[in-house]
């Protein structure tokens, strides 16, 4: 018995966290609880109010809806860039709600960045450096590519998206549209 512990506690600490670990406070004063999408891959949004990408949430949410059967979106807002995020959670809420009628899981204001960086957006950066270094190729585009997998979220709306089984697959830079044909080309 002591030893399958040891083996279970040695697995665990071998293979990290998983994605499915992770409970956050949401915005409507609930907690979004990760492992309630097992089986759907996750997009894992950062978002700001007072940014020139915030009209991405209108298509996050027009995302959402089409695939709401097989994909959740969660966004987390964060200040961590040109103070483009000030309001406080409730706020953000009334901001998202009124303006772009956003019905996708919204996490409590985070930090995405830096010392005070989230667990879970520390998980999705080491993730996105593993995920790095699965980049192969020697053209131009293969090292950006693979520098900007290594340092990701430089900005307001860098979407994460794990499969249905909670690996990340894919990191999008901020200025992808969440319905463009990149994205999209995961979903179907």
């Amino acid at each position: 018995m002591k030893t399958l512990l040891i083996s279970m506690l040695l697995a665990t600490t071998l293979t990290g966290p998983s994605i499915y670990d992770f409970k956050v406070p949401g915005l409507e004063g609930n907690e979004i609880d990760f492992s309630a999408f097992k089986g759907k891959k996750i997009m894992i949004v950062n978002t700001a109010s007072q940014c020139g990408n915030t009209p991405q949430y209108k298509d996050l949410e027009t995302l959402y809806e089409k695939y709401k059967d097989k994909l959740v979106i969660v966004g987390f807002p964060a200040n961590n860039f040109g103070q483009q995020e000030p309001g406080s959670n409730t706020e953000i809420k009334e901001f998202c709600t009124k303006n772009y009628a956003v019905t996708f899981p919204m996490a409590e204001k985070i930090s995405v960045r830096g010392d005070d960086i989230h667990p879970l957006y520390k998980y999705l950066i080491d993730q996105s450096k593993e995920l790095a270094k699965t980049v192969t190729g020697e053209t131009s585009k293969d090292y950006a590519w693979k520098r900007f997998l290594q340092d990701p979220v430089i900005w307001n709306f860098t979407k994460f998206l794990l499969n249905e089984e909670g690996k990340l697959v894919a990191v999008f830079h901020n200025k992808v549209n969440p319905m463009s044909e990149e994205v999209l080309g995961y979903l179907k």
